[in-house]
């Protein structure tokens, strides 16, 4: 493993000075979920500055687009067949994991990331998920039953060939947000590839949040919880009250 990262340290020293590299550009810097909120679209668009002409030795210009939620602890458990009855017989808490994980890419990832860059950089779901790591020796079959879980619900996804690059200087993505998304700091990171290399970087953050009645019963809920309860039971006494005068007019009817 050491050697790995002795590799990999040398790899990042030995690249040359960047000669392109990413203006990037957002649709929205900031998401607002409300009660009706049903998901939103960000649009990732950006462009590449140069100071001399592509290098077309190097091979073609590639980019991938990841954007990533908050990180959360997650209890994942693992069910099995005991006297004919479905239990959960073991379970593992992974200590970090991305709660939304998306990658877009101009091409298969397969094709144009190398095994040694991904574990660089953490580009891929796989390996944004396993580099949080849980405890134990079981921590890949359980790292990957939570990816195939959040796959299956669309909290994370594959988009690759979903980045359309122009001239090998324009490019431009759109990243689907699901309506359960959790709040908090996302980021956005766009590469650019050459040759298997990683030539730039550039991250943005994209922040989602509550706004409107939901973000003021969020906030009362958590930092003033007693007010919070006795508004909860005022509104129902109300609500009840309204309702059986409401019946007892129509009954007088």
């Amino acid at each position: 493993m050491m050697v790995r990262y002795l590799l990999a340290l040398f790899i990042l020293i030995a690249l040359p000075a960047r000669a392109e590299e990413i203006v990037l550009g957002l649709s929205a810097e900031s998401v607002g979920i409300t009660a009706r909120f049903d998901g939103d679209d960000i649009l990732i668009f950006g462009a590449v500055k140069r100071d001399a002409p592509p290098p077309d030795a190097d091979g073609p210009l590639e980019v991938i687009v990841t954007v990533s939620g908050p990180l959360t602890p997650v209890m994942v458990r693992k069910r099995d067949r005991v006297f004919g009855i479905w239990v959960n017989a073991q379970r593992e808490r992974i200590n970090l994991a991305p709660s939304f994980y998306a990658a877009a890419s101009t091409a298969p990832l397969a094709h144009i990331l190398p095994p040694l860059v991904d574990e660089i950089y953490a580009i891929t779901v796989p390996r944004a998920v396993y580099a949080t790591g849980v405890p134990s020796d079981d921590a890949d079959d359980f790292s990957a039953a939570l990816i195939r879980i959040r796959e299956s619900e669309g909290m994370y996804r594959t988009l690759e060939g979903d980045v359309a690059l122009e001239e090998e200087t324009l490019f431009r993505t759109r990243i689907a947000l699901p309506a359960n998304l959790t709040e908090g700091d996302y980021r956005a990171r766009i590469f650019l590839l050459r040759g298997g290399r990683v030539i730039d970087t550039q991250e943005t953050p994209i922040d989602v949040h509550k706004v409107g009645i939901e973000r003021w019963l969020y906030t009362t809920a958590h930092e003033q919880p007693i007010f919070y309860g006795l508004l909860s039971l005022v509104l129902a006494l109300v609500a009840g009250w309204g309702a059986s005068e409401v019946f007892r007019q129509w009954q007088r009817r």
